[in-house]
């Protein structure tokens, strides 16, 4: 098992390596806007692929498959000669399907196809022979109509008689009101209007039998032949689905090294550790709504787990962990990062618990979310996880929010060791360092000015001092009023010193109820598996009755509970 881990991990590994080398590949702005424009010419192959598997394509989806197999070999003649990459080549290979399979559709689907196969005109002419003659047939019948229109108005003298078809009559005759004492005895009615009567002859009839069956055998026979095509064509869906893959693989990829050359994107390093050490990083979105940004760098280790960040509101906390997370993610997909230097490191999962938000239907207050979130996060992340914890705690009274919020980053820290970013506005977290040597401050950091607050968004070492609330405040347009009173009954409370918990003493037992509960957890999960072994091997599922069965099948998901 730990063979086949390692295995998947280098496979990974060498797939983020080889896009890297693709988009470094992909370089020129010459041959990038020529590659992007090929690709925006291609239909979504694979839904069509799976269409075909299960029968449903339509026939337009099949000129539009025509259409793309015409211009893969363009494709390819575009970037093959920049194969020299591994993984380019690797997906220059499935950009080519059997030369038959776009012959066939070039050959069987008319140019403009019509929606539907029951409407006929999806096939082309020249295809099937057979199909050609019952098309004929029912496409002559334009003249013959004509000249009978012609002679039987020379026959009556009727000038305004005109021979018409609808889909519920088929065809007529019709004669205004005024004229009908010139029609023939022939003539046999067919439909009454308000203002003419429809009429149908002998030979009228039996040419409409004739082109009306041929219309109905030539809809039939091309039904017959779309579907014996379809049968060839799911011969071909792997082969097309391996296609559509790498077309959709180089397009996602050209997109990220546009953006990469565009925005002085770099190669990331990637690292067989768990550690982030990202420099000069920025936001790949907020970069480009502000005028000015403010690049901030991140160090995670083992050695270095956890980072208390504080700071004020609208200080860049938030913005600060998103940063981190999407350049991690980017890095894990392959891509370029928003960086001057970036080492990232084999991060299995992001976590994050961030934002504010009830389930009002479920009948859950913001604060059970948070802690549904938080425990769902305890009981998931891995020392290679990536955890973003924005301001736990927050949504209950200062002292309930503050120990969980403190219990909580013990429990990260001492037992899940995932890499943590834990913004808060609890100062007193920032004493957590000292007793846990894995966890670091920082703050975002701010400075007072004659016009107020101001915000310089930089990551430094070390707790905020302030929180600045009131200025934030102040800045939002609460009232001048509320402010004085705010800033008054502030200095009260700081000139009263209120006391905090002994959060040393709460932190001590938290930590050693964490390696107490994870050391009875080993116990428990090694005595569970043994009993679940032995209940197994007991288990001769060749002498079991259904019913049997299903009680055992009963007892060990109880057991696994």
């Amino acid at each position: 098992e730990n063979d086949q881990a390692l295995a998947r991990q280098q496979a990974i590994s060498a797939l983020l390596a080889g896009r890297m080398d693709v988009e470094q590949t992909f370089g020129s702005a010459g041959l990038l806007e020529a590659l992007r424009a090929a690709l925006n010419a291609f239909p979504d192959i694979e839904r069509i692929a799976a269409r075909l598997a299960l029968r449903s394509v339509r026939p337009r989806e099949l000129a539009s498959l025509r259409d793309a197999l015409q211009s893969l070999p363009a494709l390819r003649d575009l970037v093959e000669p920049m194969a020299a990459s591994p993984r380019l080549g690797e997906l220059v290979s499935h950009l080519s399907v059997d030369p038959a399979l776009a012959a066939l559709l070039a050959r069987a689907i008319a140019p403009e196809p019509a929606v539907a196969i029951r409407d006929g005109g999806v096939l082309a002419a020249g295809f099937d022979a057979e199909l050609d003659e019952l098309r004929g047939l029912a496409a002559d019948g334009g003249d013959f109509l004509i000249q009978l229109e012609a002679r039987e108005r020379e026959r009556t003298g009727i000038n305004n008689l005109r021979v018409e078809f609808n889909r519920v009559h088929g065809f007529y005759i019709e004669v205004s009101k005024g004229q009908t004492a010139k029609v023939p005895e022939d003539y046999r009615r067919r439909q009454t209007l308000k203002n003419a009567e429809r009429y149908i002859t002998p030979e009228l009839k039996t040419w409409e039998d004739k082109v009306l069956s041929a219309q109905d055998r030539s809809l039939a026979r091309e039904k017959w032949l779309f579907e014996q095509l379809l049968d060839v064509l799911a011969e071909h869906v792997r082969p097309l689905s391996d296609c559509a893959a790498a077309l959709a693989e180089l397009d996602a990829l050209a997109s990220l090294a546009e953006h990469a050359r565009r925005h002085d994107w770099i190669a990331p390093e990637l690292s067989e550790q768990a550690d982030i050490d990202i420099e000069a990083g920025r936001h790949p979105v907020v970069e480009h709504a502000i005028e000015r940004f403010t690049p901030n760098g991140c160090r995670l280790e083992p050695a270095r787990r956890m980072l208390l960040i504080t700071g004020p509101n609208m200080g860049g906390k938030s913005t600060y962990m998103r940063q981190v997370a999407l350049i991690v993610l980017l890095a894990r997909i392959g891509s370029f990062v928003p960086a001057a230097r970036a080492r990232i490191g084999k991060i299995d999962r992001i976590f994050t618990r961030i934002g504010a938000a009830d389930d009002l239907a479920g009948g859950r207050s913001t604060f059970m979310m948070e802690m549904t979130e938080a425990a769902a996060i305890l009981a998931a992340s891995t020392p290679n996880s990536l955890v973003l914890m924005d301001e736990i705690g927050r949504g209950t009274s200062t002292y309930d929010g503050l120990a969980l919020a403190w219990a909580i980053a013990c429990r990260l820290l001492a037992h899940n060791r995932a890499l943590t970013l834990f913004a808060t506005h609890y100062f007193e977290l920032t004493r957590l360092p000292a007793e846990q040597p894995a966890s670091a401050n920082v703050h975002l950091a701010a400075a007072e000015s004659a016009g107020g607050i101001v915000f310089l968004h930089e990551v430094r070492e070390g707790p905020a001092s302030r929180s600045y609330g009131i200025q934030v405040a102040q800045r939002a347009g609460v009232p001048a009023a509320v402010i004085r009173q705010a800033t008054r009954e502030l200095e009260r409370l700081e000139a009263q010193g209120a006391p905090t918990p002994q959060l040393g003493l709460f932190s001590a037992a938290a930590e050693a109820d964490a390696h107490a509960d994870a050391e009875a957890e080993r116990v428990d999960a090694f005595e569970a598996l043994d009993a679940l072994r032995e209940e197994l091997a007991a288990i001769d599922p060749d002498s079991l009755t259904p019913r049997e069965a299903l009680d055992a099948l009963y007892r060990l998901k109880k057991h696994l509970q």
